[in-house]
C-alpha cells in the first residue's frame, strides 16, 4: 500500500485528504450551525423562488476552508510560501464573516456599509501586495495571451501594486456575486483550480501553489456534497470572498492574471451583467437583463438552478481549456 502511494503525485493525496475533512467537516458544522441559528437570510427583490431557502445554514466555507488551512500549516514545514496563499485566502475570509455575521445578527441582508466591506478588502488586498511584489519575482511578471509562459511583460512597480490589488479586491467580489445559486460558484470554482493545477506543473518552484490548488479543490468537492440543489448549507461571503482571494493570489503568483479571468469567465461575466444593468438602468430605466447577476436572467428565462450550474460549469471547462491552449 505505501509502494503504491508513493507513486502517486502529492497534489492527488492532498486533494483526497482534503476533500475527506470537508465531507467530516459538514457533518459537524452544519448542525452546530442550526444550532446557532445562522440561517441565510434571503434579499427581498431576489427572485421569488429564492424565499425557501430562508434559514439555511450560511457561512458554510469553514467547510472547506478547514482541511486548506490544516493542510497548509502541514505542508509549510516543506516550504513555508504556502502560508502566504492561506494567509491572504484567511484574510478575505474574515471580511467575508464579519459581513455574514452582521446579517445574521441584524436579520436582514445588510451587512458590513459598502465603504467598510470595502476597506477590509483594500487592507487584506494591501498586506498581500506588499508581500508579493517584496518577495516574489513572479507578482510583476505578466503573462498575455499569444505570447506564451516563456515571454512574460515585467511590470514596474508603479503598475503593479494597484494592478494586484485591483485583481484581488475584482475577483473577491466577482466570486461573491457568483456565488448566487446551489452548487454554482463551487462547481466553477473546481474547474479554474483544476486549471491552475495544470499552469503550476511549468515550473517546479510552484510546486507548493499546486499542493494549495489541490486541498482548496478538494475541500470544495466535499462543500459541494452539501451544497448541490437542494443545498443544505451555504458559503456565505466567508466561502466566496476566500475562493476570490484564493484564486486571485494564485493568478498574481504565477503572472496569470489576465489567464484567470479566461479560464474564469463566468466570474467576469457576472460581473459585467451588473454593471451593464446598473449603468443602463441608471440613463434608460429599462434593464437589459430580467435580473442581475446572470444567472437570475437565466433563472427568469425559466432554467433551473442545476441547469444553470450545469451550463456554466461546462462553459468553465471550455473557457478553461482555451486559456490553457494560449498560455503553452
Amino acid at each position: 500500500m505505501l509502494n503504491m502511494l508513493k507513486n502517486v503525485p502529492p497534489q492527488i493525496i492532498v486533494f483526497f485528504i482534503s476533500f475527506l475533512l470537508a465531507l467530516v467537516a459538514g457533518k459537524l458544522f452544519i448542525p452546530l450551525l442550526r444550532r446557532l441559528k445562522f440561517g441565510q437570510i434571503e434579499r427581498e427583490e431576489g427572485p421569488q423562488s429564492h424565499k425557501v431557502k430562508q434559514g439555511t445554514p450560511t457561512i458554510g466555507g469553514i467547510i472547506f476552508l478547514l482541511p486548506v488551512v490544516l493542510i497548509g500549516i502541514i505542508y509549510s514545514f516543506f516550504d513555508s510560501r504556502i502560508l502566504s496563499l492561506v494567509l491572504v485566502t484567511m484574510g478575505f475570509a474574515f471580511v467575508g464573516f464579519l459581513d455574514d455575521y452582521l446579517k445574521i445578527r441584524k436579520k436582514n441582508n445588510e451587512g458590513l456599509l459598502p465603504m467598510q466591506k470595502m476597506t477590509g478588502l483594500l487592507i487584506v488586498a494591501g498586506i498581500f501586495t506588499w508581500y508579493a511584489v517584496s518577495f516574489t519575482e513572479e507578482a510583476r511578471m505578466l503573462i498575455l495571451p499569444f505570447l506564451g509562459y516563456y515571454n512574460p511583460v515585467t511590470m514596474s512597480l508603479v503598475i503593479a501594486i494597484p494592478f494586484i490589488i485591483f485583481v484581488l479586491v475584482a475577483f473577491t467580489n466577482a466570486v461573491n456575486l457568483t456565488d448566487g445559486l446551489d452548487g454554482l460558484a463551487g462547481s466553477v470554482t473546481i474547474i479554474v483550480l483544476l486549471f491552475y493545477s495544470l499552469v503550476t506543473m511549468f515550473n517546479s518552484e510552484w510546486n507548493y501553489i499546486r499542493i494549495f490548488c489541490a486541498a482548496m479543490a478538494g475541500g470544495i468537492l466535499g462543500f459541494l456534497v452539501y451544497n448541490l440543489y437542494p443545498a443544505k448549507v451555504f458559503m456565505g461571503d466567508t466561502g466566496s470572498l476566500a475562493i476570490g482571494g484564493a484564486l486571485a493570489s494564485t493568478a498574481v503568483l504565477t503572472g496569470t492574471p489576465i489567464f484567470l479571468g479566461l479560464a474564469g469567465i463566468i466570474y467576469v461575466a457576472e460581473t459585467l451583467s451588473v454593471v451593464i444593468q446598473v449603468i443602463y438602468f441608471k440613463r434608460t430605466g429599462k434593464r437589459v437583463f430580467l435580473m442581475a447577476p446572470l444567472h437570475h436572467h437565466y433563472e427568469h428565462k425559466g432554467w433551473s438552478e442545476t441547469k444553470v450550474a450545469i451550463v456554466f460549469t461546462i462553459v468553465t471547462i471550455f473557457s478553461s481549456v482555451l486559456a490553457f491552449l494560449l498560455l503553452r
